[in-house]
């Protein structure tokens, strides 16, 4: 049963708080458990009767209504506001602000545009993806039994909201109750409390109102915890705390109060926004200057550096990373996965630490059994026959353990044969004898009781054995040969029980007790066991050959752990527990969690440590949990991944929701997020080179004729075009060599190609420089040098210029786009998708017939003669060869590419 009150804003956890925080509420709940229920009602000023209404009341004003801290969820405006915070975003305003005081207002249009279509898409798709977030959680109104004095005094039992519920109240527990709160058991029968949600563990814990087990605050006994909940049993007990005082609220409230932590993804963009900027800080200015000092008209030079500016920009990143990230959400959603934050997506290619739990992960979180046994450890049909009819005829709530011997497949026949038997009597399950009975007669037959249950009960009650060759005396020497045998079972991780029976004359009783529980004849044992998932062997295997090392962060006992590690092929020399954890300073632990990959007995704060210390040496993490215990490591990872049947803290915490609990949708996902990656990288890179390019083909163009190379709306228009067809990019195709490893956002590595690549293209550059400016358009005017023309002429001879240098660029820009975009050789080793190709051939063909419309002239274009394309086919060839002898070169020299 699942509440609907685990809600939480999405922020991280400051671990220090949370810790001390989760550490005093650890320690008064500790000293109530050792404290008799007689002092735990006084102290409490309460009693078994119940509160008073008007007690209650006051209580409320007290200590607040029964909640933890959460926020609401963000409007959908406030969600369209975050949609622009993105530090490019500012970058693109400032620009399209200038050009506005400028009186550009074409490129301030041009911009804006493209900043409004990638928060409208980036919007869209988040507040779609809320939404079925939203739809996922379990709507209901939780509801507990709670004990109060009514208004004419009378104690009575009533059904409440858990939000009315205030420390001093006595509450009643049933199977399937949550418990609403941290309380404290006064008395209690055949209880079991499943703590999945709070420690990972499969099975269900017995609860008592004996305060055993105190070094772990989970483990003791008298103690129940908010969001777990009662798998059989029935219970009274006094709340101790509730909302943010206990100890789910804890975590609640270290994540609430805590500030929010970059991922991997938002260090990137930041940091390639800012060399950007750097660039643009250093460039204009100098633009600017020789300009005007060329020139001598400031104004025009001011609007010549200000497109500059513009041109350096890569305008459509925001649409291109946008756009990707939307078309993976879009193909993550055919894989039963609902994207939360597009931005998890990019994180998710550079993953290169996935850490899980066990319970649901690798496992199918469900028990099973999988030996039954003599006690030689053979195989015996005769044990499990006795212990399907134990579970078989008992009345009372089956458990987990009943249940999968029930399910089992030989439990049919077992099932058929019962019609032939009958139930006398029963014993049912106890805390102390920790065992129960069932006395069957088949007809004709002798009575015969069947007990099964823990192995020390069990052989306490027991005075012989069976074996293959009768019924023989339980020695000493058998009994520890047993306790071996039971012992190697464990050390698998398994879960045993014990099976034994006595037949009874028939002139017994037909009433049976506990007395009669004695001189049994054991059987053998049944193990159960959660047992892995068939694909998780294969899931793991692939992880590991994409570069992602898995790490199990489990609250489960290292025993179990590392039974399930092992099997599904995990190799590890040693299992790290939480109290090794807490022993070490940040730097021993940060050490010790690069060697080892199985932690056992974690504490959701130890699990949230191990989570930040990965992520500070330097890995990308990946978390996926679905439990309470999670939330905490799912905030703190850079992609936290949780599951449809989670908690809604869990869920709530998570970037990702998966609708199938699979390892191998991560693995998908992972390939997913570095096509993304992959596809923003040559958009980035291949644009910001080239434009650093043009940028110094404009410096010294600037400098050495007596016209501006390239008017400012023509390399607003350029850029345009350019960037239009780079739209295409999140569809292009991606080499699987890339999708091998994890990769990350390096500004540095970005810098490093804008500066090595970039400037190749102004050797070009240049090259049609001379050509327009020395052979092309002196041939328009019979021979004549610029100097030697009328105005008129010389105007026309400027724009033949402008719109030579405009078609070589945008060939050269749009081309060299096939050329860099792989390792390979391009279109023989690697082909671009369809859309790509057909988008860059569309926007040639339309840069070729702009200058012969009236569009163009309006913007200063001239037609060219036919011979300038033959001189152009000349240079892209040249261009094309030499971007490829660079390419090789370049991963030659720094062993990467994109």
């Amino acid at each position: 049963m699942r509440s609907i009150f685990f809600k939480l804003v999405h922020k991280n956890l400051q671990s220090q708080v949370g810790t001390e925080h989760e550490k005093r509420i650890s320690q008064d709940l500790k000293a109530s458990a050792l404290k008799k229920s007689e002092q735990i009602l006084q102290e409490l000023n309460s009693n078994l009767q119940g509160l008073t209404e008007e007690e209650v009341n006051n209580r409320l004003d007290t200590y607040g209504r029964n909640v933890v801290v959460h926020d609401k969820p963000k409007p959908w405006y406030l969600q369209l506001l975050l949609a622009f915070n993105n530090p490019f975003n500012y970058v693109l305003f400032v620009l399209a602000l200038v050009s506005v005081l400028t009186g550009d207002y074409t490129g301030m249009t041009i911009i804006v545009a493209m900043v409004l279509l990638s928060v409208v898409i980036k919007f869209t798709q988040e507040y779609k993806s809320g939404k079925s977030a939203e739809a996922l959680k379990a709507m209901v109104h939780t509801n507990c039994t709670v004990t109060r004095i009514s208004a004419t005094g009378k104690s009575e039992n009533k059904e409440i909201h858990i939000e009315e519920l205030v420390p001093g109240d006595i509450i009643q527990l049933a199977a399937g109750d949550i418990i609403p709160a941290d309380v404290r058991i006064i008395h209690s029968k055949d209880l079991y409390i499943s703590q999945s949600a709070l420690t990972g563990e499969s099975l269900p814990v017995e609860k008592s109102d004996v305060a055993t087990g105190t070094d772990n605050v989970l483990d003791i006994k008298n103690l129940c915890f908010m969001g777990t909940n009662v798998d059989i049993g029935t219970a009274t007990a006094i709340v101790l705390s509730t909302g943010a005082n206990t100890y789910f609220g804890s975590m609640a409230k270290a994540l609430t109060t805590s500030t929010t932590q970059q991922t991997n993804f938002d260090i990137g963009v930041n940091k390639v926004s800012w060399l950007l900027i750097k660039f643009m800080l250093i460039m204009v200015p100098v633009v600017f200057f020789i300009s005007g000092f060329t020139k001598g008209n400031w104004l025009d030079a001011l609007m010549f550096a200000l497109s500059v500016a513009v041109g350096l920009t890569p305008e459509m990143l925001p649409v291109v990373v946008t756009s990707n990230l939307a078309k993976g959400a879009m193909r993550m959603s055919k894989e039963k996965v609902v994207v939360k934050k597009l931005n998890a997506i990019q994180n998710f290619g550079a993953m290169n630490v996935l850490c899980t739990d066990k319970t649901g992960t690798l496992t199918q979180d469900k028990i099973i059994v999988v030996k039954h046994l003599d006690i030689f450890m053979q195989d015996s049909a005769k044990v499990f026959e006795l212990a399907c009819f134990n579970s078989y005829f008992q009345s009372g709530l089956k458990n987990q353990m009943d249940i999968a011997i029930l399910e089992n497949e030989d439990a049919r026949k077992c099932k058929d044969d019962a019609a032939s038997w009958k139930s006398l009597d029963e014993i049912p399950y106890d805390f102390v004898r920790r065992r129960m009975s069932v006395v069957l007669q088949q007809t004709g037959g002798m009575p015969m009781i069947i007990t099964k249950g823990a192995v020390d009960e069990m052989l306490a009650c027991t005075s012989s054995v069976n074996t293959p060759s009768g019924e023989v005396p339980l020695t000493e020497e058998l009994k520890a040969e047993i306790y071996k045998n039971v012992s190697s079972l464990n050390e698998d991780g398994l879960r045993v029980l014990a099976v034994a029976h006595r037949i009874f004359d028939k002139n017994h009783d037909n009433v049976y007790t506990v007395a009669d529980e004695s001189e049994l004849v054991l059987d053998g044992f049944v193990a159960f066991l959660d047992p892995p998932k068939e694909t998780a062997k294969l899931a793991l295997e692939s992880l590991k050959e994409n570069g992602i090392k898995v790490m199990v962060l489990t609250g489960d006992n290292d025993v179990i752990a590392g039974k399930v590690c092992r099997e599904v092929g995990l190799v590890f020399d040693k299992i790290i527990t939480g109290n090794e954890l807490d022993d070490l300073s940040d730097a021993e632990a940060s050490d010790l969690i690069e060697k080892h990959q199985i932690f056992a007995r974690l504490t959701p704060m130890q699990k949230g440590r191990i989570v930040n210390l990965l992520r500070q040496n330097g890995h990308v993490v990946g978390y996926m949990g679905d439990g309470i215990n999670d939330a905490v490591s799912l905030r703190n990872a850079d992609i936290g991944i949780s599951v449809d049947t989670a908690v809604d803290i869990a869920k709530e915490s998570a970037d990702l929701i998966l609708l199938e609990k699979s390892l191998m949708v991560l693995d998908r996902g992972v390939i997913e997020g570095r096509k993304t990656f992959a596809n923003t990288m040559k958009y980035i890179k291949i644009t910001a080179s080239s434009n650093f390019g043009n940028v110094f083909s404009l410096l010294g163009a600037s400098a050495m004729f007596p016209f501006l190379p390239m008017l400012p709306i023509q390399i607003l228009i350029l850029n345009l075009l350019y960037d239009f067809s780079q739209i295409s990019i999140p569809w292009d195709n991606v080499d699987k060599e890339f999708l091998a490893k994890p990769r990350k956002w390096i500004a540095t590595d970005i810098k490093r190609f804008m500066i090595i690549i970039g400037p190749s293209s102004s050797i070009f550059d240049y090259a049609t420089f001379g050509l327009m400016y020395l052979i092309i358009c002196p041939m328009a005017f019979g021979g004549l040098e610029y100097g030697a023309l009328s105005t008129q002429q010389q105007l026309i001879f400027a724009g033949m210029f402008q719109t030579g240098w405009f078609i070589e660029s945008l060939f050269t820009q749009t081309l060299v786009v096939q050329v860099l975009r792989t390792e390979k050789i391009p279109f023989f080793q690697s082909r671009p998708s369809l859309l790509v190709f057909s988008t860059a051939m569309l926007l040639l063909i339309v840069g070729v017939l702009l200058p012969y419309t009236g569009i163009g002239k309006a913007i200063g274009f001239v037609p060219l003669p036919l011979h300038y394309y033959y001189w152009l086919v000349a240079i892209l060839f040249c261009y094309i060869t030499l971007a490829q002898i660079l390419k090789r070169w370049y991963i030659k020299r720094y062993n990467s590419w994109l």
